[in-house]
């Protein structure tokens, strides 16, 4: 993998979004339909946040024990919008920004997933999974580490 790529070149370009107005039965049902757990928040066309799959999980609280509890998470799930649990004030990359540039971004702020934009509009995603999937894949990258 070279890693003086542009970001662009690995991003994810189909992003799943949730608007500020979604609530988190939706949030949820979109983080298991597309087996994600990154969702960017978006008012309108304009990047204002990020949701976390553990953000979600965090607010869930865990596992319900009885249907009355079950009852009381959908009320919870069905009240509470996207924006009420979204991370804000966001690191972004740039679609030309280097993938070295995501991987310094990664270590010295335990982020999972950055935002990739052009000209302030969102047109991809950038993981810590993407990295390592494309390391894994990079033939060149794994012939260095054959011992011969």
């Amino acid at each position: 993998m070279n890693l003086l790529a542009p970001v662009s070149t690995i991003m994810t370009k189909k992003i799943v979004t949730v608007k500020t107005s979604d609530s988190l039965v939706t949030v949820g049902e979109l983080f298991d339909k597309h087996l994600i757990h990154h969702l960017p928040v978006l008012d309108g066309d304009k990047l204002i946040g990020m949701i976390s799959k553990s953000d979600f999980l965090l607010f869930r609280r865990g596992f319900y024990e009885s249907r009355t509890e079950e009852k009381y998470d959908q009320f919870r799930l069905r009240n509470h919008k996207a924006s009420d649990i979204m991370t804000k004030g966001l690191a972004k990359l740039d679609e030309g920004d280097k993938i070295n540039v995501a991987l310094e971004v990664f270590k010295k702020n335990f982020l999972h997933a950055l935002p990739v934009m052009r000209n302030d509009k969102l047109v991809g995603i950038v993981t810590a999974h993407d990295i390592i999937k494309h390391l894994a894949d990079d033939k060149s990258a794994i012939n260095q580490y054959i011992l011969k």
